[in-house]
């Protein structure tokens, strides 16, 4: 089968290689011309994907940013042929699964959200590895959860790629959800660095493994996040405000001296995780 790929950073690189080493051919394209072509150069994709391939591919993956998503459906859909199915990989769900449904209705193609959960710190093609997904979860996002006959279509391709789990969401679920997994730990890790003490000698000596979990993301694409950060900002919102509540229940309990509060405070944190390990 010919599967397409709509951008060739460090996922789309990585679901082009992996799709090859599922035996399939491969057609990319990507805003960067050098991407593209290193791509091509070093067999990640076996040809470009222009207006006159996209017919021909069975299976579409869009890996870019939301907007540029976005863009790409409503600039290329009518291209897509009848009964492909195509499937964006982008970091939040709701604007682009509703132009993507309305699209493959329009069209006749099948669409369905989708977000592969697996990553590097480090993006771009160079970066990606048939390898990365291996074993993960992908979140399906379908228009109708009962389309069950589209739902093992996608599942089966998707585990020739390497996911080993699935979850079905709303576009709504995914992306409440994705506020408090991803958004807010890459948020808070970026502003947890920003204290005094990062990159003081004596704090980095005495810098251990919760240092470097905490700090692990905080390494980000500033631009990718902020797009991804405003176009989710009602639940990145209420995230925030409620972490923010909790911090200052913290720092009341430390500034009045009141170990009983903190000790509270600590072992009901403790508690929670203890539930989620279960």
């Amino acid at each position: 089968m010919k599967i397409g790929i709509v951008g060739l950073g460090l996922i789309g690189g990585s679901l082009a290689a992996a799709s090859k080493r599922a035996g399939h051919e491969v057609l990319g394209c990507d805003v960067s011309r050098k991407t593209a072509g290193f791509a091509k150069l070093s067999g990640t994709i076996d040809w470009e994907l222009t207006d006159g391939t996209i017919p021909e591919c069975g299976v579409i993956l869009i890996a870019v940013p939301v907007g540029e998503g976005i863009k790409w459906i409503r600039e290329k859909g009518g291209l897509v042929s009848c009964g492909a199915m195509v499937i964006d990989c982008c970091g939040i769900k709701r604007e682009i699964c509703e132009t993507g449904f309305a699209a493959a209705q329009e069209h006749g193609f099948s669409f369905m959200g989708g977000h592969p959960m697996a990553g590097k710190q480090v993006g771009g093609i160079k970066n990606s590895t048939a390898g990365l997904f291996d074993g993960s979860t992908f979140a399906l996002v379908p228009s109708d959860k009962n389309d069950i006959r589209l739902m093992a279509r996608a599942k089966g391709f998707l585990e020739e790629l390497g996911f080993g789990r699935f979850i079905v969401m709303t576009p709504e679920e995914h992306d409440k959800v994705i506020a408090f997994t991803s958004q807010m730990a890459h948020l808070i890790s970026n502003a947890y660095i920003k204290s005094d003490m990062a990159g003081v000698g004596a704090g980095m000596a005495l810098s251990g493994g919760a240092f470097r979990d905490m700090t692990r993301v905080a390494y980000l694409d500033e631009a990718m996040w902020t797009d991804l950060f405003m176009r989710n900002r009602d639940n990145l919102i209420g995230e925030l405000k409620g972490f923010i509540g909790e911090l200052r229940e913290y720092l009341e309990a430390i500034e009045g001296e009141d170990a009983e509060r903190l000790t509270g405070l600590l072992a009901e944190g403790k508690r929670r995780k203890e539930s989620m390990s279960q």
